[in-house]
């Protein structure tokens, strides 16, 4: 079983950025995939960005496509989501979550999941 902790989060303006962590302890880290979803006021959680457990496949939703970057570092068992061009839109909870599956894309394939960061993009 792993735990899992976000950070990074906080309040930003239009254009800015922001670089989120994923910080994991107990569990192989190395073998789940590992995915981030966020969740805006009066909305459902939604799939934002996926990882493979050894980064040889990502997956990203059209949303957040060439503005954020996923990577993670199983050595430190971190996993990072830098997050450039923020827009309001973005503004939201983010988890993150692990996954024993090989490719994990949706809500459902997820088994562990961290208590959140919030990210406010201001206009």
């Amino acid at each position: 079983q792993v735990q899992l902790v976000e950070s990074g989060g906080g309040l930003v303006q239009t254009g800015g950025s922001l670089r989120l962590s994923c910080a994991a302890s107990g569990g192989t880290f190395s073998r789940y995939a590992l995915g981030w979803f966020r969740q805006a006021p009066g909305k459902a959680r939604e799939f934002v960005v996926f990882i493979s457990w050894r980064s040889g496949i990502t997956s990203y939703a059209d949303s957040v496509k060439g503005r954020f970057t996923i990577s993670r570092d199983n050595a430190k068992k971190t996993m990072y989501l830098q997050m450039n061009s923020l827009k309001p839109e973005d503004t939201a909870v983010y988890y993150c979550a692990a996954s024993t599956e090989v490719i994990a894309t949706m809500y459902r394939n997820y088994d562990y999941w961290g208590q959140g960061t919030q990210v406010t993009v201001s206009s």
